[in-house]
């Protein structure tokens, strides 16, 4: 493979660490930021994050690690962002260097709490990113799994097909299979809205519902998120792709999942407040469950999204878990 285009990885969470180790794969050098500097210096060390993923080694001579996003920014053809967005608005303002003719790739399954905008559309309306330089990585993928080398699947869009082709070859390995997508807005809501569909599942299990509610869950929420992309971006798209479905599935069933442990927390009677501090993982689906139903309520026509206003009620409005999802089983079918 020609390592003629340079990748860098931005963030230092499980994801962002992920990735790297499957770049590691197919590159020579893989550039790296972190805020971090303690875990950076404990990389150069001892050839492994010690704050996520901790059993996956590096091939330290590979990785160029910084702590100063412009270097980094400025060193890689294609940045790969998979910063949590309730910090990225934050790291951005820290961006000084051109990223004129730069690939911006968002690997991150949120919506940038201060815009209320997905990633993609943030690069392109606050930084003047151009829509064809702008792309998404998304799953069905856990990081865990990538760190155990279990067989797993990306799908990777982008308005220019051959800028979404060549990171689909760079992540593509024994173990990670991919394909590429143009639907570029579909794909990052999807990887938004399954984040709050798996807190709902996380809550349902919490409150002690069964399997067979989760199934009539699940099947409602991807018709739900259906009808909400549906709204926010016409285009022909198989609701039942990987990822779409897939994502959605893995997300709202996996014990990997942090937003499902997440809900599970609030269905078991944590406060908010109390189930963020005891997490040491951002679920981005309560910050995701906001900006998608305020998005919701301003349009003129708006879907018809019961889950998302029933999350939104109890993350938001501190209504009792309960009372909501008896009233939101009678809205299932």
């Amino acid at each position: 493979m020609s390592n003629k285009q340079k990748f860098a990885v931005f963030g230092g969470g499980s994801w962002a660490t992920a990735i790297v180790k499957i770049l590691c794969e197919n590159l020579d050098e893989v550039g790296w930021y972190m805020r971090n500097e303690n875990a950076l210096e404990h990389i150069k060390k001892d050839k492994h994050n010690p704050n996520y993923l901790s059993s996956v080694e590096f091939d330290a001579s590979k990785l160029k690690l910084s702590k100063d996003i412009n270097k980094m920014a400025t060193y890689a053809d294609y940045l790969i962002f998979a910063i949590p967005s309730a910090f990225l608005f934050n790291e951005l303002k820290k961006l000084t260097a051109p990223l004129k003719g730069k690939i911006i790739f968002s690997a991150i399954k949120g919506i940038v709490p201060e815009t209320s905008l997905i990633v993609g559309d943030h690069f392109y309306k606050n930084l003047n990113i151009p829509f064809k330089n702008i792309g998404v990585i998304t799953g069905p993928c856990h990081a865990e799994e990538v760190a155990l080398e279990r067989l797993s699947y990306l799908t990777i869009a982008c308005a220019d097909d051959k800028k979404a082709q060549i990171v689909a070859d760079h992540l593509s390995c024994d173990y990670i299979k991919c394909k590429i997508s143009e639907d570029i807005i579909g794909t990052e809501y999807a990887a938004m809205l399954k984040n709050i569909y798996a807190i709902a599942a996380g809550i349902a299990h919490g409150l002690g519902y069964g399997d067979n509610f989760q199934s009539v869950l699940m099947s409602n929420a991807i018709r739900e998120m259906k009808k909400y992309i549906k709204k926010i971006y016409k285009m022909k798209r198989d609701i039942n792709g990987s990822a779409y479905l897939g994502d959605l599935l893995v997300t709202g069933y996996s014990t990997f999942s942090r937003n499902r442990m997440f809900g599970n927390m609030i269905g078991k009677g944590y406060t908010v407040k109390s189930a963020q501090m005891e997490m040491s993982m951002i679920a981005e689906g309560y910050y995701a469950s906001k900006s998608a139903y305020q998005l919701n309520k301003n349009k003129e026509k708006n879907a018809k999204t019961p889950i998302i206003d029933a999350i939104y009620s109890i993350l938001y409005e501190n209504k009792n878990a309960k009372k909501v999802f008896k009233a939101l089983a009678d809205k299932l079918d």
